[in-house]
């Protein structure tokens, strides 16, 4: 618990020295109802700054949409600095479907990261309008393992407190941090599907199994027949997201014929 109580104050001490070297007036964050929005809006909150948390249901599933409520009161009730809104998006995420094309609206996972890019939209609206950076709720194995993001959806952010944690050090960190069970015990998930499909559904392994993966350097003749599934998967999604996570390419013309 020490080592995890050191970790909050350095990440929350980062935070509010970045705002105010930037001259801001604090953080705003969507909060989804699950451990990585949970962490980060609290550490955000533990800085005294203007934190606005937000919650954008788009056809959210109950339990989600519950969770996150759950979370924001949680804060609300520790932390005297930290301003809620309830924006639904789900009206203006159907007026979307019915101008864009039909074959656009039938691309399942298009429409899931358009929910993301509109709420990443949300966030930079009503952040501007009160001097907040939106803060970025991916961790390690996300940002920079697998990709497990939204390209300008969640990973349109201003500042990334947590992705030097890994899922499993972010668990440990919400428990330090007293964030609400219903939390701590859900299967993590994007919140991008309507069937409520957990991360691991979408991935085919665990967190901890693909962290064991991006750290894996040893022989694999002798791994374990899932081990090298694992392995295969983490490789998988490292190489077919590697535009999320590297940046965007420049075409550099050459000075003879600049």
């Amino acid at each position: 618990m020490e080592k995890e109580l050191e970790v909050i104050d350095y990440i929350s001490n980062w935070l509010k020295q970045y705002a105010l070297n930037a001259g801001v007036n604090g953080f705003i964050i969507g909060i989804s109802g699950g451990v990585d929005s949970a962490v980060t809006s609290a550490l955000c909150a533990r800085t005294g700054l203007k934190v606005f948390v937000l919650n954008m249901p788009i056809r959210q599933t109950k339990a989600e949409f519950g969770r996150a409520a759950e979370h924001i009161d949680w804060l609300q009730t520790n932390f005297p600095n930290v301003e809620a809104h309830t924006i639904d998006l789900t009206d203006t995420f159907h007026q979307l479907e019915k101008t864009v094309p039909a074959d656009t609206v039938a691309n399942h996972l298009a429409m899931a990261n358009t929910r993301a890019r509109l709420r990443m939209t949300t966030l930079y609206a009503v952040g501007q309008t009160h001097g907040l950076l939106v803060a970025g709720t991916g961790n390690k194995i996300e940002d920079f393992g697998v990709g497990f993001f939204t390209k300008y959806g969640d990973g349109g952010v201003d500042i990334s407190p947590i992705a030097d944690l890994t899922k499993t050090e972010v668990f440990e960190l919400a428990g330090a941090l007293n964030i609400v069970e219903s939390i701590l015990t859900a299967k993590p998930t994007d919140g991008l599907w309507e069937d409520g499909r957990s991360d691991e559904d979408q991935m085919g392994a665990t967190y901890p199994e693909l962290e064991w993966a991006m750290d894996f350097s040893g022989n694999e003749e002798t791994l374990t027949q899932r081990q090298k599934e694992v392995l295969e998967i983490y490789r998988r999604l490292n190489r077919l997201n590697k535009h999320k996570m590297e940046p965007i390419p420049v075409c550099i013309l050459p000075k003879n014929i600049k």
